[in-house]
């Protein structure tokens, strides 16, 4: 069969044209307090096709809305997905990237032999990732990133429960 000739690539070029759906998922979260009343967004892009997304919690930390922005970013793309995560967050990018594999080894435990804090948001951040190809970034936050900064007004504008317009187009 042809597809198994091709390799490298081919076989990526082969696969972005006909099967895969390429999407970039921008993503914030925020918190007033921390703990506090929090808020979380993600801005998926594919192509020209915009859907932001947001939410608040009562009673939670930034760190909890990161990971949350990332979970619900990436539960709105199809599997078979390219998908790359930018996030402001080295605490969600870092811990997805390099610190999963070492916590998973050692039973949800930190180096420090600690429970990995947030371990139900990051065993659904694994769940909702498995079946796409992610590339995750980290940019720095509030330095003039046009998503990033959209993002940054949605998830603060949940914390702060203000009504804010969502765009979808």
């Amino acid at each position: 069969m042809i597809l198994r000739a091709l390799s490298g690539r081919a076989r990526f070029l082969y696969d972005k044209m006909f099967f895969m759906k390429e999407f970039t998922i921008y993503t914030d979260g925020s918190s007033r307090g921390n703990p506090g009343p929090g808020g979380w967004a993600a801005i998926t892009l594919k192509g020209k096709e915009v859907k932001e997304l947001g939410g608040r919690e009562e009673h939670t930390t930034n760190n909890r809305m990161e990971l949350k922005a990332a979970i619900e970013g990436l539960k709105a793309v199809p599997a078979g997905s390219k998908v790359h995560v930018i996030a402001d967050s080295e605490y969600v990018v870092k811990g997805i990237t390099l610190w999963i594999k070492g916590w998973i080894a050692k039973n949800w435990r930190t180096a420090a032999k600690k429970p990995v804090l947030n371990q139900d948001l990051w065993q659904e951040l694994l769940k909702v990732a498995e079946g796409k190809s992610i590339e995750w970034k980290v940019v720095l936050g509030h330095s003039g990133v046009a998503q990033n900064e959209r993002a940054d007004v949605i998830a603060t504008s949940f914390a702060d429960n203000v009504l804010i317009e969502l765009r979808v187009k």
